[in-house]
């Protein structure tokens, strides 16, 4: 479960947050520029809010009242970005065993990368290169090697924007089939109204900074 509540000074704009997700998939969605992915930053740690409190599971991993600042590696957050952030000198199963904890991992949690792959379908790729894959078979890459963080919330940043309409569609089908399996929070960035009412069981629109639940 996540719990948070902070502030973000903008340029433009101050940015507040107060949001709680169970399970199942909360949607942000809204024009470019209103607060999406800044949120989705401070949750993974890359940026520090202004103001606040963030916790998964119970755990604080953020308190502006404490001073606390949890360190993104230990946050147990798993992050899609919207450009997927592939590393192009590495393979598929080397780019997907860079998100695997190096150490903490619960032994009866840990994930084998063959497990992973085949359930992504993305196994015949593993010794391909980023530059050999497709846009669909570059988002399971990352979906992969986010999984493989052992996440307790994951973060997906408009993964599914850049992608032809048939892939995304399959994709989507995909997301929720995922999160059925995982049972963990996803939280997913969007500016599509439909594609948040698609794959959202809780839907935040975001405008300059505010949200509301539609």
């Amino acid at each position: 479960m996540l719990k948070a509540h902070f502030k973000k000074k903008l340029p433009t704009f101050e940015l507040e947050v107060n949001i709680s997700v169970r399970n199942g998939i909360l949607a942000l969605v809204g024009p470019s520029g209103a607060g999406k992915t800044t949120i989705l930053q401070c949750l993974a740690g890359l940026q520090t809010p202004s103001w606040g409190e963030i916790n998964i599971h119970g755990k604080t991993v953020f308190s502006s009242a404490n001073c606390l600042n949890i360190p993104i590696r230990n946050r147990r957050i798993g992050y899609v970005f919207q450009d997927y952030a592939l590393f192009p000198h590495m393979t598929v199963e080397k780019n997907v065993m860079y998100g695997k904890p190096s150490k903490g991992s619960n032994p009866n949690k840990v994930l084998s990368i063959s497990n992973v792959l085949e359930m992504l379908k993305i196994e015949h790729l593993r010794n391909r290169y980023p530059k050999q894959i497709s846009g669909g078979e570059k988002q399971r890459v990352a979906l992969a090697r986010a999984l493989m963080t052992e996440p307790e919330l994951l973060l997906l940043d408009e993964p599914l924007s850049a992608l032809d309409q048939d892939t995304r569609s399959t994709l989507q089908q995909e997301l929720l089939r995922f999160q059925a399996q995982w049972q963990i929070p996803f939280i997913l960035v969007t500016h599509d109204v439909q594609e948040a009412e698609i794959l959202g069981d809780q839907i935040i629109k975001l405008e300059q900074g505010k949200q509301k639940e539609i």
